[in-house]
């Protein structure tokens, strides 16, 4: 059944023949797909009073263990986001109650970021429905498909240079 892609993609065809566009055929459904899940997984999070990038945060802050704690700048590894964004972030998450900030005391120059109690609990509510809604997301592909995909995926992300460090706030696992 022919999408959105396959019209953009007859349109070129009619309008620039000498133009092979066939690699908008995989792009342009990347970017709509990113799209969609960007959307459908910023509702699921709403639902914890969350916002992508908040969640990004503090399932970094959860990934970490038991004192869920880490330096600013291993959260910054961690979510690969600009220092500004996780400012921002983070004021957004020490008002609501989520997220404590203080200074090392081994390093004055550092800064420590943890879970509160409120945000441990809260992570972990939101993680389950994450979760849940991802598997929703992914439902209309097979068990294998799936697997190939990540294979496909993997392949495709590599060749663009990126060499996994870090989680991106984009629906990779947090």
């Amino acid at each position: 059944m022919p999408d959105a892609v396959d019209r953009v993609l007859a349109q070129w065809a009619k309008e620039r023949p000498d133009l092979d566009v066939s690699p908008m055929a995989v792009i342009g459904r990347i970017s709509r797909a990113e799209a969609i899940l960007d959307r459908r997984i910023a509702a699921v999070l709403a639902d914890h009073d969350l916002l992508p990038g908040e969640f990004d945060l503090l399932a970094a802050l959860r990934r970490a263990g038991s004192p869920h704690r880490l330096t600013v700048g291993e959260v910054l590894a961690s979510t690969m986001v600009t220092s500004g964004a996780i400012t921002n972030r983070l004021n957004r998450l020490v008002a609501k109650g989520l997220v404590s900030r203080e200074t090392d005391p081994a390093d004055r120059r550092s800064v420590i970021v943890t879970l509160t109690p409120q945000g441990l609990a809260t992570v972990n509510d939101a993680l389950v429905s994450h979760v849940e809604n991802e598997r929703h997301l992914i439902a209309p592909l097979s068990e294998d498909e799936q697997a190939q995909m990540v294979i496909l995926l993997r392949k495709f992300l590599g060749g663009l240079g990126d060499g996994g460090a870090g989680i991106a706030s984009d629906g990779e696992p947090a």
